[in-house]
């Protein structure tokens, strides 16, 4: 058992077994990509919308997910999974399209639920309704690309919404009893040092269910490598990164499932840190810290009553 609340943890105590997730592309594009906000998007966004590992884009969703289970069937043969649509903003369409993707992926056979990654600026009534029905039917979340409180910091990395979007989209999924997570990066250029501490502990705050903490990557063909490139960026070193992860897992309250604590990078276009691509070493590092440390999720919120 880890010494935090892994979404794994969550899955065998929730449904009694280990449950994946199957990533999908369902074709969106994003309001900071199309125009209507800007035309590049993050700067940390990769071709794909950061969804390297999703299904075909213009494929059946259906297909895509049966594709995507040829992929882990020698390891999970059979098991149920969470269709998860991960790339770009996946509530920007119209909500007949929404209903209907949606609706084709909790067809499968093998899926047990949604995971919908999408921007708080994008949650219109129309498709908060849609999610409201589906949620009481099902089991979903929502994931919303926060990625820092710090204003300043969000303007610079072109985010194009102002914080209180993001407690908006929360206030409604509050109300409907839709679980989200927050994601979280750590690493970003021009932030303070517990940026990503304070992020985690005011999407707590919020009520988020879970956070995915990731670390910054830079990817070919962003703008994050244009400022990596001059010399504006000052990569994190390992041990920096897990100090850090460490410190945010031990001021969140146990509940708090925790879905990621650093990132999958594609080899092929990732520019730095390359330590990253350890994914293994790095979270066998985060488990000896908290060891070291004697640290568990929560201990230091509980310590302060």
């Amino acid at each position: 058992m880890k010494r935090y609340n892994t979404l794994n943890d969550y899955f065998k105590t929730t449904f009694g077994k280990k449950i994946y997730k199957v990533s999908l592309d369902g074709g969106f594009t994003c309001p900071n990509r199309d125009g209507t906000l800007s035309k590049r998007g993050c700067i940390f966004c990769s071709e794909r919308g950061s969804g390297e590992f999703a299904g075909k884009r213009g494929d059946d969703i259906y297909n895509q997910i049966e594709d995507q289970l040829k992929l882990i069937e020698k390891k999970f043969p059979d098991g149920e999974v969470i269709a998860y649509f991960q790339n770009f903003t996946n509530t920007y369409a119209d909500v007949e399209y929404l209903r209907e993707i949606y609706t084709k992926a909790l067809s499968h056979p093998r899926v047990i639920g949604l995971a919908i990654g999408t921007r708080p600026d994008c949650l219109g009534e129309d498709v908060l309704n849609l999610l409201d029905e589906l949620n009481k039917k099902h089991f979903i979340w929502i994931e919303l690309g926060l990625q820092t409180i710090n204003e300043d910091v969000a303007k610079k990395i072109n985010r194009k919404y102002p914080l209180e979007t993001y407690v908006e989209a929360t206030k409604e999924l509050n109300k409907r009893n839709i679980k989200f997570v927050t994601h979280i990066i750590v690493g970003l250029p021009y932030e303070n040092e517990d940026d990503p501490l304070n992020t985690a502990i005011f999407a707590e705050k919020c009520g988020t269910w879970g956070v995915k903490i990731h670390l910054l990557h830079v990817i070919k063909n962003t703008m994050l490598e244009e400022i990596y490139n001059r010399n504006e960026l000052k990569l994190q070193k390992k041990d920096e990164y897990v100090k850090k992860i460490v410190k945010i897992l031990a001021n969140l309250s146990y509940n708090i499932v925790i879905h990621r604590v650093t990132g999958d990078g594609d080899r092929n276009n990732l520019i730095g840190p390359l330590w990253s691509l350890n994914k293994r070493d790095v979270l066998n590092s985060i488990d000896k810290l908290m060891k070291e440390e004697d640290v568990v999720q929560g201990k230091y919120k509980i310590e302060r009553g």
